[in-house]
């Protein structure tokens, strides 16, 4: 049993290196980073996201000054109030300051899914004209070069770089 199984997955494998053997192979790359750059969608994206990241952050500061001015207020006055009072005023501090690291924390997750939410589509479209390039030349993989590391090391002048085409397909000067 065990040896029939691993002559099919031979034999499968030799097919299938005289299949590609007998084809020339196409392959492309591209910068998919580059090529968001270039879509005017992400222009609006950064506007509508910088605008809400302006509205999160003017709260935010409203906020921290109704704190600091609070906080002034109780330093001033802190002597003469009583024990209850003074327990009182401390306690609602307490309480505006972590009102203020939770909206921080709120904050921070809904730009951070915003941003994902925003993003979404122009990342599918820019991969959709990328996947209808690849289909139309007939090329087996396209490999993405963007990023820290990037995926790909060594690209020879075989391998065709699809930014332009792409670039086209989204009808982008």
């Amino acid at each position: 049993m065990r040896n029939s199984l691993k002559f099919l997955a031979v034999a499968a494998l030799i097919m299938f290196a005289g299949i590609v053997k007998g084809q020339d192979a196409k392959f492309g790359h591209i910068d998919l980073q580059a090529l968001i750059q270039l879509m005017p969608e992400r222009a609006k994206y950064e506007a509508d996201l910088n605008k809400e990241a302006k509205s999160l952050e003017d709260q935010l500061t409203s906020m921290q000054t109704e704190l600091q001015n609070k906080y002034k207020e109780y330093v001033a006055k802190r002597d003469s109030l009583s024990d209850i009072v003074r327990t009182a005023k401390e306690t609602e501090l307490n309480d505006l300051n972590q009102r203020i690291q939770n909206f921080q924390q709120v904050a921070q997750q809904q730009l951070g899914q915003k941003q994902n939410d925003m993003l979404k589509p122009i990342i599918e479209k820019a991969q959709k004209a990328v996947t209808d390039v690849g289909k139309e030349k007939g090329l087996m993989y396209i490999f993405d070069v963007s990023g820290e590391l990037g995926t790909i090391l060594y690209h020879s002048n075989e391998s065709m770089d699809v930014l332009p085409l792409a670039k086209t397909k989204l009808g982008i000067k």
